[in-house]
């Protein structure tokens, strides 16, 4: 598969010995915060990076899950995914974690445009959606500058450690992604005199 990137980072298959980076943000109480797993130990860290691995060898395979590395020095900060949730229906869920050293400056929104693009390029997916706690704010904004639209709230969809999460609901059709896209790209060539 063609390595997808931008300027500043690049998404990658994980790699054994990446849990000592992804340990670094899976194991603090403020990253799993809103998700059912976590803080981890390094046990259960180790064991996400093997299910990683192991999901990456299945045919055919359902979960694209990729470290998000920064390219200025090679730092592993992260990891999206997408997981085809329907094949027949064309349909696919979009996640994303990422240290918090590195929270508010566009990294999430970049790799799960990664994801979007090839989502519904590569994987030719008709819509993907994702979820995201009602009070994570920061998750709101990404998945709203990504172009997904909210369809609502989902009641006590995920069991936390202190009880049940509601869940807000979002998504985008591959006709508004590759629409907006072609808008954007038909756009930036004129600009540039094309």
């Amino acid at each position: 598969m063609e390595k997808m990137k931008t300027d500043r980072l690049y998404l990658r298959d994980f790699q054994e010995d990446d849990w000592g980076a992804v340990h670094k943000y899976a194991s603090l109480e403020q990253v799993s915060r809103n998700q059912p797993w976590g803080p981890n130990t390094i046990e259960e860290t180790k064991a996400f990076v093997e299910e990683a691995l192991a999901d990456s060898k299945k045919t055919p395979r359902t979960r694209y899950i990729f470290a998000i590395v920064l390219k200025e020095h090679e730092e592993l900060i992260g990891a999206v995914e997408i997981n085809i949730r329907s094949a027949a229906n064309k349909s696919g869920e979009i996640g994303y974690i990422v240290n918090p050293d590195h929270w508010g400056k566009g990294v999430a929104t970049e790799a799960a445009s990664l994801m979007i693009g090839f989502g519904f390029n590569g994987l030719k997916l008709h819509r993907i959606y994702a979820t995201c706690a009602p009070g994570n704010e920061g998750s709101r904004k990404v998945l709203e500058k990504l172009g997904m639209h909210f369809e609502g709230r989902m009641r006590e969809t995920v069991l936390l450690r202190d009880g049940w999460r509601d869940s807000n609901l979002f998504s985008v059709l591959a006709g508004e992604w590759l629409g907006k896209r072609s808008a954007t790209k038909s756009k930036d060539d004129r600009e540039d005199g094309y």
